[in-house]
C-alpha cells in the first residue's frame, strides 16, 4: 500500500493567507525551517494505479497538480483518481470535491451525517450524480473500495466514529455545540490484506475503543492541529480552545502524546496542524519534543509504503 501526504495543515494553510505570525511570515520567506503546507488530505493506494483521496480539501487542484501520480495518463481526459473518503463535513475536508466537477467518473465514499450535508447543499450538485456516486457507508462496517468500473482495487475501508462537533457553518448562533460521537467525526481505517493506515484528521477526545482500535496499528496520521489547547487565546489570533473546535491537543494528561504512549503503533504522524503551532518549525524546542515522543510531522508530499 502507498500514500502520499498531499497537503499536511488545519485549515486555512501554512502560511495563512491573511496571517502574520511568526511561523507565518518564515514560512512565506522561504524559510527552510517552516516549509509551506496545503490543506490535510491524503491519497492512497494498493498499486499505484488506482488512487482514493483521503478528503478533498480546497487547494485540491494545486496539489493534484504537486502529484506526478494523480496526474491524467493515456487520451484526452482521465485521472486516477477513483474515490473520496470524507471524514467530516468541514470546509476543509468538503471544499475540494467542487474541484473534481469535470465529468470524470468517480465515487464519494462518507458516513451517512456528511452525505446529508452535500444533499442539503446544491452546489455540490455540480457533482453529476451519473457520473460521481455517493455512497453511504456504515461505521464499522468494512466494505471493499471501488475500482474504476466496480473493479476490486486492492484496499478495504472502514469508517469509524471518533468524537467530534458538527462543522463551524452547522453551529447555533450563540451555542457551543457538544462533543459527539455519532458518526459527524469519523476516522478511515484503509486496508490492503497485510498492512492497515489510519486517518483520523480530527478527534475531540480520546476513549478506551479508539484506543484499542489503534493498538498495534502500522501506520496512524493523527489530528495535529494544535501543540496547547489554548494555544490560539495566549498567540491573540483567537478565542477558541482546541476542545470548543473539536480537536485534541498535543500536550497534556489528555494529550496525543499521552494518549499514544502505551499503544505501540508503529508509525504515528501529525497531520492537520494548525498555523499556529510549532511543530510546523523544523528548528523548534516542539518539534524536538514531539520527535522525542516518537511522532512525525506530516509535510507535503510525503510518500509512505507499507
Amino acid at each position: 500500500m502507498q500514500a502520499i501526504v498531499l497537503g499536511a495543515a488545519a485549515g486555512g494553510g501554512f502560511p495563512q493567507w491573511n496571517s502574520a505570525a511568526l511561523g507565518c511570515r518564515r514560512a512565506r520567506s522561504g524559510d527552510p525551517a517552516a516549509k509551506p503546507r496545503t490543506q490535510a488530505s491524503v491519497a492512497v493506494s494498493a498499486d499505484g494505479r488506482t488512487w482514493f483521496l483521503l478528503n478533498a480539501a480546497p487547494d485540491l487542484r494545486q496539489q493534484i497538480e504537486a502529484t506526478p501520480e494523480l496526474h491524467a495518463a493515456g487520451g484526452l481526459r482521465g485521472s486516477p483518481i477513483a474515490g473520496v473518503v470524507l471524514t467530516g463535513g468541514d470546509v476543509d475536508a468538503i471544499a475540494g470535491l467542487l474541484v473534481l466537477r469535470e465529468g470524470h467518473r468517480f465515487t464519494i465514499l462518507a458516513a451517512p451525517p456528511i452525505l446529508d450535508v452535500l444533499d442539503a447543499n446544491p452546489i455540490f450538485d455540480v457533482l453529476a450524480r451519473d457520473l460521481v456516486v455517493r455512497r453511504a457507508v456504515q461505521p464499522d462496517r468494512p466494505i471493499p473500495l471501488p475500482g474504476p468500473g466496480g473493479a476490486p482495487s486492492g484496499l478495504t475501508l472502514t469508517l469509524f466514529a471518533v468524537p467530534g462537533k458538527v462543522p463551524l457553518y452547522l453551529e447555533r448562533p450563540g451555542e457551543a455545540p457538544p462533543v459527539i460521537e455519532d458518526g459527524t467525526t469519523v476516522g478511515a481505517a484503509i486496508a490492503d490484506g497485510r498492512h492497515t493506515m489510519f486517518f483520523i484528521p480530527g478527534c475531540a477526545a480520546f476513549t478506551p475503543t479508539l484506543a484499542q482500535r489503534l493498538r498495534g496499528a502500522d501506520l496512524v496520521l493523527f489530528d495535529g492541529t494544535l501543540w496547547q489547547d489554548d494555544e490560539m487565546i495566549r498567540r491573540g489570533v483567537g478565542s477558541k480552545t482546541g476542545q470548543r473546535m473539536g480537536h485534541m491537543s498535543q500536550t497534556g494528561d489528555a494529550g496525543t502524546f499521552a494518549a499514544f504512549a502505551a499503544l505501540g503503533v508503529k508509525r504515528k504522524i501529525l497531520i492537520h496542524i494548525n498555523n499556529t503551532n510549532p511543530v510546523l518549525l523544523d528548528d523548534s524546542p516542539e518539534r524536538a519534543a514531539a520527535t522525542d515522543h516518537g511522532w512525525q510531522v506530516a509535510e507535503d508530499g510525503m510518500r509512505i509504503t507499507l
